[in-house]
């Protein structure tokens, strides 16, 4: 009796783990409603094919672009000692609109919630930093009938800190890739950086700095991506 009921317990747990965890995800899988109503919030991720072809696994490093939003804070001056209304001093700061500090529900983001603060933005001095993917999760964007989104936990490389936080998250990896925010260096060149790469080349070949032979290699690869065959 003991032994059946080890058994199904077991049993339960493997089947909950199966579900909290899935080995492969693609971005089409995401977008069809076919999987993704399947598909429960905070599903774990081991590997995940993104919608330009490259390939999302934990410990793949990554890293961070250039910031697409601004934070302004306004400090007021002169109000403590002086009569008269204080002045106040504007500062505008870059900062990531798809990168956060902290896990996305850490303690740290449920007290600045019950406080009425959003999450924490990462500054745009984080730009350059290599990350590495530390856990991936899926979730809705809004409710079971909608797209899932990739969020990912970045660590630092070497296991610090990100100053006061441990991690930092990106809450929407496909939003992010577009906004520039993020990059993985194994993903395939656009066909922008493609033709970037074909002009610098030829500028080495008129230098003198580059073999025909070469530049004829570079462009036969680069070809296909430039003409979207």
């Amino acid at each position: 009796m003991k032994k059946l009921i080890f058994m199904t317990i077991a049993l339960i747990t493997i089947n909950s783990y199966a579900q909290d965890q899935l080995n492969e995800l693609t971005f089409e899988d995401c977008q069809n409603s076919s999987v993704f109503e399947n598909i429960k919030n905070n599903t774990q991720i081991l590997k995940y094919i993104a919608a330009d072809g490259s390939v999302l696994e934990l410990g793949d490093t990554l890293v961070i672009g250039m910031p697409s939003g601004s934070i302004t804070s306004t400090t007021a001056i002169g109000a403590a000692n002086t009569v008269g209304a204080a002045k106040a001093r504007s500062r505008t700061q870059n900062s990531f609109t798809t990168l956060i500090m902290g896990r996305p529900a850490g303690v740290g983001s449920i007290v600045n919630a019950m406080a009425g603060e959003a999450p924490e933005n990462a500054s745009g001095a984080m730009q350059g930093e290599l990350v590495v993917i530390s856990e991936m999760k899926v979730s809705h964007k809004g409710s079971k009938k909608k797209p899932l989104a990739l969020t990912i936990l970045l660590g630092e490389p070497n296991g610090r800190a990100f100053g006061i936080n441990k991690y930092m998250s990106v809450v929407d990896f496909e939003k992010s890739v577009l906004a520039g925010e993020i990059k993985n260096l194994h993903a395939p060149l656009t066909r922008e950086e493609a033709i970037a790469k074909l002009k610098e080349s030829k500028d080495l070949l008129d230098l003198g700095l580059l073999e025909q032979s070469d530049y004829e290699a570079i462009k036969q690869e680069l070809t296909p991506v430039i003409m979207n065959k």
